[in-house]
């Protein structure tokens, strides 16, 4: 065996690594760009399509209607962008509002055993109650709508989060430097700000990732049943729920292309989020 086929072995050990580092990179590419253009596309396509046209009512998907259309004239393709990018949005402020409740909780936490025994009932408390349920009633109270809608995730969905933010809390208290910082006479918000917030952002950043997918489920669920989003905006739910009255007329487009959409949609959060979290974390990574 040649020096130099034993120097390259070195190189070529990490090389499995570097591959999946390289394909996981890709996918949260692809990923990412799918989801932008679901999002702009919402704010990029003609709106004159939404408008009634009972001249081409009721066409299957062809070249000119690729979704086809509705009994109403208006194009099925404009209605479900319109509708991702909507369901986007309503998962972006949800997820995002219930993130920041999340750590807010996570961080009271540490300031004492009894801000933590608090916290701790709190998270137990709301995850005893299932997610839709408590849904229905807080979007119901709040008068409906994206308000409605938005405020009720996002008090729904916070306590799984909180409590991954918790135990990250706990472990960071015990950390030597912040142990220093303790005894250096800082307070508590100075070291849950300086020292605990940084190490949990990339916790966060994925955590509120993970929670898209279930928002736009939600959110679709609620405006199914009429509980959430405004019968006059193009929601998926609002579109699944007016197609079907005219399914058993054969008019199977105006429910399969919306649901296809979101699912793909709602997946591609879910792989982004699993990416993410096994670039900061590879011990969870999948591959």
């Amino acid at each position: 065996m040649s020096a130099h086929q034993a120097g390259q072995w070195p190189s070529a050990a990490p090389r499995p690594q570097i591959n999946r580092r390289r394909r996981t990179l890709t996918v949260i590419v692809c990923t990412a760009a799918f989801i932008i253009a679901a999002w702009l596309g919402g704010y990029l396509v003609n709106l004159e399509k939404l408008a009634t046209n009972l001249q081409s009512r009721n066409h299957a998907p062809s070249l000119q209607y690729l979704f086809g259309t509705d009994w109403l004239g208006r194009d099925m393709f404009t209605r479900t962008v319109k509708g991702l990018g909507l369901s986007i949005q309503v998962g972006l402020l949800a997820s995002v509002s219930s993130g920041v409740i999340a750590v807010m909780l996570g961080l009271l936490a540490s300031m004492g055993k009894i801000a933590d025994r608090i916290v701790s009932w709190l998270i137990d408390a709301f995850l005893s109650v299932p997610h839709l349920v408590s849904l229905i009633l807080l979007a119901f109270v709040m008068g409906g709508g994206m308000k409605g809608v938005v405020i009720g995730i996002a008090l729904t969905h916070w306590p799984s989060l909180a409590r991954i933010i918790r135990a990250e809390v706990m472990q960071l208290k015990s950390a030597k430097y912040v142990q220093i910082s303790r005894r250096m006479g800082r307070s508590s918000w100075w070291i849950a700000t300086r020292h605990m917030v940084p190490h949990l952002l990339p916790q966060l950043f994925v955590g509120v990732l993970l929670m898209f997918p279930h928002a736009i489920l939600h959110e679709a669920a609620i405006s199914f049943i009429g509980l959430g989003l405004s019968p006059h905006q193009p929601a998926i739910g609002i579109i699944l729920s007016e197609s079907m009255r005219y399914l058993s007329m054969g008019m199977w487009w105006l429910a399969f292309f919306p649901g296809l959409c979101l699912l793909l949609v709602v997946r591609s959060f879910d792989v982004l989020g699993e990416r993410l979290r096994g670039l900061v974390d590879p011990r969870r990574s999948r591959e």
